[in-house]
Order: structure tokens, then sequence, then C-alpha cells
């Protein structure tokens, strides 16, 4: 079962066709993007340079393309973190950034409606 996904971005928002379990792939997904910024910020504390950790991406295909990208060797944690997001089709395409804290927030609304 499919219903609207609301992403609030840093200025609007965008609203998607989103099943319950692309959505709970993508709450773990998040989670673990800021089990990574966790782990890499308290690493830093004192140690210098941090190694280098690879990119988060999520995909997902459905009505429209959604991809959610975040490099979190850039953010020093998860409440400064910010995702880039693509939203697409073969008409348009969106392409902007959004606050992970904000994501997260409106994907555990989505499935909060399902529980």
């Amino acid at each position: 079962m499919a219903s609207q996904l609301t992403l609030n971005l840093v200025q609007g928002s965008v609203q998607l066709n989103f099943s319950v379990t692309a959505a709970q792939q993508l709450k773990t997904t998040l989670a673990e993007l800021v089990q990574t910024l966790k782990t890499t910020a308290a690493a830093t504390v004192g140690a210098g340079r941090p190694k280098p950790i690879k990119p988060v991406e999520y995909r997902h295909t459905g009505d429209v393309f959604l991809e959610i990208f975040c490099n979190p060797n850039i953010w020093p944690s998860p409440f400064a973190a910010k995702l880039l997001i693509t939203v697409r089709d073969d008409r348009m395409r969106l392409t902007t950034e959004a606050e992970l804290t904000r994501i997260i927030e409106d994907v555990n609304l989505y499935l909060e409606q399902y529980q």
C-alpha cells in the first residue's frame, strides 16, 4: 500500500507516493547514517584527522525516482548533517537539500500512520 510521504526541505516540501516497506528501508538507512555520524564525531575528539567514510546513498524507484545522498565526512554531527535529495521522473527533476533530522521526523511521522 502506498500513500503520500511528505519530505520537508530547507525551503518548501515535496510529496510523493511511497510504500510502507520503502519507508522502513529508508528509516533503516537513515538510522545507520546517524550511527556513522555519531561514531565519527566521537572518534575525532582529540584524534586528529578521521578516516574517510563511504558516502550513504538511498535509491527508490516508484512513481518517481527518489535518491538521498549524504557524505558523512563533511558533517560534525547528525544534528548538523544535510542530505542531498533528488526526486525525478521523465518530465521533471528536483534536486535540493534537507536536514537529516527533519527527514528522519518525516519518515517516522509517515510510518506512525501504519502502526
